[in-house]
């Protein structure tokens, strides 16, 4: 499963009347039965805050009535802005569709089923927002159904990956320039941690309360495991070969290709010492001579895609170094533009006074 990676497009933006410190993206597939007190405690807890919410709930092609209930939760709270997705794309579709309209530095991943609180939120962003930390996961704190497959799923990818966290796949908080700096794949989110640490951002750990459902059901079955293996070694590979798949295939084909080579060596040898040849040991050179063969030259063509995704890298900073420069000229012209309002008014207040 190759992880593929596409050019960040700028981010849409929206003018508010106050810049957005702390993003919340809340992926949700069927959850009107959660989503009017998910959003009630949203607002409990930013009215307790100094930084500034905003909260993106992602609808992901629910069919629920979720979409109609959050277009009216949205005229009742101005933090609120929902995005929708027609049909359902899975979580991580949901997370970039929601970090291109979200506006704030730092994005919180929180699901909508309230098994997760709102009111904890802070102690996500908080170590981020002091500056100690780029990324900030949870650790489950209580009973889950699922807890056993999690124990396993959390201690493979310590083993492959030597992250020093216990919980991998939960709610996190982390800067915006690591989703800008993240493939676009499918379940990305589970290995945004192991992602964001092999590209040198800091991770730290926090305990979370885990709660049961409000309401509805889990979305995830025993299915989910198999995808979630697989997954977990794609990334593995990706990370330990991505920038330079000859050093796997290479080194493989051509270990097999010497083999070959040598048995045929020593198969001549005996060959000419006894004068019996033996039918299998050729079957068994020919076979590694042309899978060697065959895992070289795709480390050869893994090497020219390597290149090409370098490139594409390249192009993507690139585009980021563009939008943001832009993004800056238009705050730094509406900030100007603002002034020299203001200083109009005045002067046309003063002009009045003096009359």
């Amino acid at each position: 499963m190759a992880v593929s990676t596409r050019p960040a497009r700028p981010t849409p933006r929206r003018a508010l009347t106050a810049p957005v410190d702390v993003s919340v993206l809340v992926p949700a597939k069927d959850e009107a039965g959660n989503l009017a007190l998910f959003v009630e405690l949203c607002d409990a807890m930013i009215r307790a805050q100094s930084a500034r919410y905003e909260v993106l709930v992602v609808d992901d092609g629910s069919a629920d009535g979720s979409w109609a209930l959050l277009q009216e939760l949205a005229t009742r709270y101005p933090f609120l802005r929902p995005v929708r997705h027609r049909a359902q794309r899975g979580i991580a579709e949901a997370l970039r569709t929601g970090y291109l309209h979200a506006q704030g530095q730092v994005l919180v991943f929180y699901p909508a089923d309230l098994q997760f609180k709102p009111e904890d939120i802070p102690s996500l962003v908080g170590p981020i927002l002091a500056g100690d930390s780029d990324m900030v996961t949870g650790f489950k704190q209580g009973k889950y159904e699922k807890a056993f497959v999690s124990r396993i799923y959390n201690g493979l990818s310590r083993t492959l990956f030597h992250i020093p966290v216990r919980d991998l796949n939960n709610v996190k908080a982390y800067r915006r320039e690591i989703m800008a700096s993240l493939p676009m794949r499918p379940d990305f989110h589970r290995y945004m941690i192991v992602m964001a640490a092999a590209q040198g951002f800091t991770v730290t750990e926090v305990p979370i309360p885990l709660y049961p459902r409000h309401s509805g059901r889990s979305k995830f079955g025993l299915s989910r495991i198999p995808v979630g293996v697989l997954d977990m070694l794609a990334v593995w590979f990706e990370l330990r070969f991505g920038q330079k798949p000859l050093l796997a295939f290479g080194m493989l084909g051509a270990a097999l290709f010497a083999v070959g080579v040598l048995a045929g060596v020593g198969a001549l040898v005996w060959l000419l010492i006894s004068g019996q040849g033996q039918r299998w040991v050729w079957t068994v050179i020919q076979t590694t001579l042309i899978l060697g063969s065959v895992f070289f030259a795709t480390g050869l063509l893994g090497e020219q895609i390597a290149q090409q995704r370098a490139e594409v890298r390249e192009l993507r900073r690139e585009l980021d170094d563009v939008a943001t420069t832009q993004q800056e000229a238009i705050d730094a012209s509406q900030s100007t533009d603002a002034s020299s309002a203001t200083g109009m008014a005045s002067h046309h207040n003063s002009d009045a006074a003096g009359r």
